[in-house]
């Protein structure tokens, strides 16, 4: 049986099991027989990058039968003392985990020692949020300007930047008041190009507020004057926000012009994320339901949101215990008059 099993292998073109495969050999094995094929560009070269920056100048001559937990623990526990951030070293120990899962999936080992190692915990940081009144005051401050919908959407409905780059025109149900999610721009490769959105949950379906509406059609007719005037060189990209040429938006030019709004509207530095961040802070403080903003974000589960926004929820969760007291012990007066 063995001995079919290693022809077997032999046939397909797998190493034999004898335990000399090295970390170099099979990362590239991964990448050639299974990333290019089953992750976009982008993610398949953001593995090799992590790999060849981080994982193979360490252990890339290591058999992979003799690689140990302890050789993933002091691989990361280095990399921490270097000053690299938790979150890249938390990535490291995930790509070199999926590496060695496809190899458990080949048969070439038997375990997972980097799913073993302990991943480095970092304390979550709660995200800025515009309050209110910032909110107001950033609005005001587009008035008139070119892609004041484009901004104004993102802080309404908590889009992603790639997301609202990637919104066309046959996404939008000016009747119904109805926005479809399916598709984000990106940067990949040195070209823009759309695909998927983040995970499947991230295909939504969002409603869009009544002015937000009126700002869009009122950003359609800007946009028709574009491609008249500049008919000879338009391009009909059907992108809803798009350069006065018709082409997609640069997300890096956006992250530039959008640095201007904010320190002209006179409120320091902030990152387009920040408008998500924003819309999701305001909807929880206005007592939106957390199951809600999830659905609007795009979560992949509301843990997720609970996880990012809980802090906000602090008020509910008083007021619950509040309801609590009062319906079992009565009111502070009645208890007083108890005791």
């Amino acid at each position: 049986m063995k001995l079919r099993r290693l022809q077997r292998d032999i046939e397909e073109g797998l190493p034999a099991p004898d335990g000399t495969v090295t970390l170099t050999e099979l990362f590239n094995r991964w990448h050639h027989d299974v990333l290019r094929h089953q992750v976009a560009a982008s993610a398949s070269s953001n593995y090799l990058s992590v790999a060849t920056h981080h994982i193979l100048p360490t252990l890339g001559s290591q058999r992979l039968s003799q690689l140990t937990t302890a050789d993933v623990d002091r691989l990361l526990s280095r990399k921490l003392d270097s000053g690299l951030a938790v979150s890249s070293v938390q990535r490291i120990r995930s790509v070199l985990a999926q590496a060695i899962g496809q190899a458990m999936r080949w048969g070439w080992v038997n375990r997972n020692v980097a799913t073993l190692a302990r991943a480095p915990r970092a304390e979550r940081r709660e995200g800025r949020s515009l309050t209110h009144e910032q909110a107001k005051a950033f609005l005001a401050s587009l008035e008139g300007h070119r892609n004041e919908a484009l901004y104004a959407l993102m802080l309404s409905t908590g889009l992603r930047r790639g997301e609202a780059l990637g919104l066309q025109w046959r996404d939008l149900d000016s009747d119904k008041g109805l926005l479809q999610v399916r598709r984000q721009l990106k940067r990949e490769n040195g070209s823009l190009v759309t695909s998927d959105t983040k995970t499947s949950r991230s295909r939504r379906t969002l409603n869009v507020p009544p002015p937000m509406l009126r700002m869009l059609e009122a950003h359609r007719r800007r946009q028709e004057v574009e491609r008249v005037r500049n008919r000879p060189v338009w391009i009909d990209s059907e992108f809803i926000f798009a350069t006065s040429f018709g082409t997609p938006i640069d997300p890096r030019n956006l992250y530039r012009e959008f640095q201007r709004i904010v320190r002209q509207a006179g409120l320091g530095d902030w990152h387009p994320h920040e408008l998500r961040h924003s819309a999701a802070s305001l909807m929880l403080a206005q007592g939106v339901k957390i199951q809600v903003v999830s659905e609007v974000l795009g979560h992949s589960s509301i843990r997720m949101t609970a996880d990012v926004y809980g802090h906000i929820l602090n008020p509910d969760r008083e007021a619950a215990a509040e309801v609590m007291g009062e319906m079992l012990w009565g009111s502070e007066k009645e208890s007083e008059e108890v005791l």
